[in-house]
């Protein structure tokens, strides 16, 4: 089969590798579309996120789609043939975490696409049957693949607290910030404040439902009061001035990937009793990002802004460069 292979930092070539054998409770699947995650452009440019390092050649990718081709012992057969969205992951079911249903915080966690663990710009992979999620047939293989990085924004959303009549605030207006912005919405909030530096990302947040955008250079969030910021910039500057913008007793989310350490108003957090709290990918859920995608409350295909086909997948990695650029996505078997 032909993979992507990130051979060092900035360098990405395509390579025949074997067809991978699904084991024990496995399924083998053929890819269809894969989205480009800013993590996947870390890697390209820089060859590290933090504490992953890129060491060794690396098939780079994780929010992907396809159709089961073939199963492991255990698994039936009749799963050849269905459609499914990937749930990256592969975590030790006997360790405390996954025994507590937080199996994203797993200390043995393979996950596609963090070293040394291959991902999805593949024409084939495997994956654990319980993590490969059939879709309806309505569903584009685009949307199948983006309920990766809605499952990030629904897990933020949860840890956000969000129900009917909430008012959140939104730092950057970038794939995960218009995917929570959507998600939301679905989980009833009324407002919902999106901030970017960029003008056009500001005009997309609108386009998708944000009932209010603003420049943070000009215009101080403090007096906001919201029910719960969600950081989705990475930006320490952000990330302060939207602390301030959380009423007493608010919640405060950071998922953005911003630098390692930053300086906090303790002051602030202290008196405010606020609850400040990260995200580390997700767990249990992609029956509601699939639910979410089918009923129309989120719209994944319209965040879809380049398609690439895999000899193409430098070119995708760069797209999120290109002025407008929301969300590229490779398209495996083109």
């Amino acid at each position: 089969m032909r993979a992507s292979v990130l051979v060092e930092p900035g360098v990405i070539e395509i390579r025949e590798r074997p067809v991978p054998t699904p084991g024990p409770g496995d399924v083998l699947v053929r890819v269809a579309s894969v989205g480009v995650c800013g993590s996947d452009a870390h890697y390209y440019r820089e060859g590290r996120i933090g504490e992953f390092v890129v060491d060794q050649p690396i098939v780079l990718g994780h929010e992907a789609s396809g159709t089961v081709v073939g199963v492991g012992a255990g698994v039936p057969a009749a799963r050849i043939g269905q459609r499914v969205s990937i749930e990256p992951q592969r975590p030790d079911p006997d360790t405390d975490e996954s025994r507590r249903g937080l199996y994203n915080l797993c200390p043995h966690m393979q996950f596609y696409a963090t070293p040394p663990i291959d991902g999805a710009l593949a024409e084939y992979v495997t994956i654990g049957s319980a993590f490969a999620h059939p879709v309806p047939d309505e569903m584009s293989e685009d949307a199948a693949a983006l309920c990766e990085p809605l499952s990030v924004a629904i897990a933020t959303t949860r840890k956000a607290g969000v129900t009917a009549g909430s008012r959140v605030l939104i730092a950057g207006a970038g794939p995960i910030g218009i995917a929570t912005t959507q998600t939301a919405l679905a989980f009833g909030a009324t407002e919902v404040i999106v901030s970017d530096l960029d003008p056009q990302r500001r005009d997309v947040a609108t386009k998708f439902g944000a009932t209010a955008v603003l420049d943070p250079r000009e215009q101080d969030v403090a007096g906001l009061h919201v029910d719960a910021f969600v950081d989705a910039s990475g930006a320490p500057s952000a990330v302060l001035a939207g602390i301030r913008a959380v009423r007493p007793a608010g919640t405060v989310v950071l998922v953005g990937m911003g630098a390692p350490e930053m300086t906090l108003p303790v002051q602030t957090i202290q008196n405010r009793e606020l609850v400040l709290t990260g995200v580390f990918r997700y767990a249990n859920t992609w029956p509601t990002a699939i639910a979410l995608a089918r009923s129309g409350r989120v719209d994944l295909d319209s965040m879809v802004t380049g398609r690439f086909p895999l000899a193409e997948a430098e070119q995708a990695l760069n797209a999120d460069r290109a002025p407008g650029s929301l969300k590229a996505v490779v398209r495996v078997q083109e």
